[in-house]
């Protein structure tokens, strides 16, 4: 917190920002300003509430911090991931809401759509950057639903690639040392996504469709119909890193979609499922000749990010807000990154473990914190008038809503 602690004019912000994270950490059910309040020992969540909607100070400089705390304890030249993730919501209130695909709920529903940035490292994996991506005709279009909501009116309508290119193209040019990115299919449809990458002369492994075309010995053919000319023995079994039930074994195939090397390399890369045969694809560049193993390995680490995502909502509450603007979202969301980044920092610093047990986890990281560092003293007095303050604040909100109804 003292390395953030320079982005706050005031020492209430800086003291609620504290309470806020130590909360995040904290063994809480349900991370709202509510509960963290209450583990805080204020009378009230009126502090932590002001410290996301109106207080003064700037979430992009303490994601800037968080970025380089990131960078500076876990190993270099990791690979940066981009990706998205829903937060189901009620109403229709919430900056950028509406009935949207989320694949965190794996279907359509009525949610917000955040855009991420991760980086992965052997040490670790932390999240880097986010946007909120705001739709176009249902918000954009409509300047007194974005004025409630809180949206700048210098917003434009951006795609999720293109949020993504923003956020991979800040960290660059910020110094983080990263040589590889990587994304899903959604990503890698995105030719000023690619273009952008290669100009810098950043290697990339972006997922593709089986319907995609690409360019191969000068004629256009899709990915599926590449995949169909490999023989038996061009397929390579390797693993894609390590998963939940042990490691993630494919087979592997490759083949190069251009022919001038004046600006690089670009392959098409396949995946086969050895029990299934389902198929996935991958377009890939590199600014040097590769070995068919890096691009796997590159590949495999794209799950970090859904990892990075778990964690984060399991354990330090990034989608347990209860805030609709577009300046509390952020600021929630930066301030969950911190305390993720600080569980996965201590992770990263642990020694090697030896075969008698496994290294330490992030949720028994956090567990160990709360126990004996972030451990609020709570008398019963203070208790019982947190009890009678929220049915209070319940009562009333009922009696408003009742008659909200009645007048309806």
């Amino acid at each position: 917190m003292a390395r953030i602690a320079g982005r706050f004019g005031r020492v209430e912000p800086r003291r609620a920002a504290t309470a806020h994270v130590r909360g995040l950490l904290a063994d809480i059910d349900r991370k709202n300003c509510w509960n963290l309040a209450e583990h805080a020992g204020l009378t009230g969540p009126q502090a932590l509430q002001r410290l996301l909607r109106t207080a003064r100070w700037d979430a992009d400089a303490v994601r800037d911090d968080v970025r380089d705390f990131t960078v500076d304890r876990l190993d270099p030249d990791g690979v940066l991931i981009v990706d998205e993730t829903g937060f189901v919501k009620k109403g229709v209130g919430s900056a950028g809401v509406q009935r949207q695909y989320s694949g965190t709920a794996g279907r359509i529903e009525n949610c917000q759509i955040g855009v991420f940035l991760a980086y992965a490292t052997p040490a670790g994996r932390a999240l880097l950057d986010r946007r909120l991506y705001v739709p176009e005709h249902t918000w954009l279009a409509d300047p007194g639903r974005c004025l409630a909501a809180g949206v700048p009116d210098e917003i434009a309508f951006a795609t999720k690639p293109a949020l993504a290119t923003a956020m991979v193209l800040a960290a660059l040019e910020a110094g983080v040392p990263a040589h590889w990115v990587t994304g899903d299919e959604v990503y890698g449809q995105d030719p000023r996504l690619r273009a952008a990458l290669e100009a810098r002369r950043i290697g990339y492994v972006l997922a593709i469709a089986g319907n995609r075309r690409v360019e191969l010995e000068g004629a256009q053919v899709s990915a599926a119909e590449v995949a169909m000319r490999v023989s038996d023995r061009h397929w390579h079994r390797y693993r894609a890193g390590q998963g939940a039930k042990g490691p993630r074994w494919y087979a592997w195939a490759w083949a190069r979609i251009n022919e001038s090397e004046a600006h690089g390399y670009r392959w098409l890369l396949i995946r086969r499922n050895l029990t299934t045969g389902e198929l996935a694809f991958y377009r890939c560049y590199a600014p040097t000749r590769q070995p068919l193993m890096a691009l796997v390995k590159i590949a495999g680490i794209r799950w970090a990010v859904e990892e990075s995502f778990q964690a984060a909502k399991g354990q330090v509450g990034l989608d347990h807000y209860q805030v609709r603007g577009w300046t509390a979202w952020h600021r929630h969301i930066t301030l969950a990154m911190l305390a993720l980044t600080l569980l996965v920092a201590v992770a990263a610093a642990q020694p090697p473990s030896d075969q008698d047990r496994i290294p330490l986890t992030l949720p028994e990281i956090r567990r160990l914190l709360t126990v004996l560092v972030l451990t609020w003293h709570r008398s019963i007095t203070h208790v019982l008038r947190w009890s009678d303050w929220r049915r209070r604040h319940q009562a009333t909100a009922r009696r408003c809503h009742y008659q909200r109804r009645s007048e309806s």
